[in-house]
């Protein structure tokens, strides 16, 4: 018997940790209960949302792969090997707080864009390689983002700058 509740239980709980959109539905016919499209999902498997970074009079935009829980935070860019000039990866705080990073097991040079509980660039730590030690926000932040390195200062993207993005219902940390 107790095998039994124990077995159902493990059923239950992975059929509730199966991935979003895993299984195949006509889409709804009565649009006004339709619900909005679900996001994108990278190849890795991570919501895409869009990220903007205003600096001066440009606006630049990325297609952004948001690490939203503790695991996907914490695997960040490991193992990755390229990133395009529009891709980005946003690590939110959900409260604005001390942060800091290592890239550890990450191949790519990245820039790693603090922003503040304003949602302006605190400070950037450019081009930051393979390595264990760590870079630090200058004060609290609401969320990091990671572009190539070297591509803030291509586009001339600097602290003050403003960062806009939304994140999806239900992302919790």
């Amino acid at each position: 018997m107790i095998v039994r509740v124990f077995a159902a239980g493990i059923a239950l709980s992975l059929a509730a940790c199966s991935p979003a959109g895993s299984v195949a539905q006509d889409p709804p016919t009565d649009t006004a209960s339709a619900k909005p499209a679900a996001l994108p999902v990278s190849p890795a498997g991570l919501t895409v949302i869009e990220v903007s970074v205003t600096s001066s009079d440009q606006v630049f935009t990325f297609k952004t792969e948001l690490a939203a829980s503790q695991e996907e935070q914490g695997r960040g860019m490991m193992f990755r090997t390229e990133m395009g000039d529009d891709e980005a990866m946003l690590f939110p705080s959900y409260e604005a707080q001390p942060r800091s990073f290592w890239m550890k097991n990450t191949p790519l040079a990245l820039d790693i864009i603090f922003i503040g509980p304003d949602k302006r660039i605190t400070n950037i730590e450019a081009g930051v390689p393979y390595n264990t030690n760590s870079v630090f926000s200058e004060g609290p932040a609401l969320a990091v983002l990671e572009i190539r390195g070297g591509l803030a200062a291509e586009l001339g993207i600097k602290p003050g700058d403003a960062v806009a993005f939304e994140l999806p219902a239900g992302a919790q940390l």
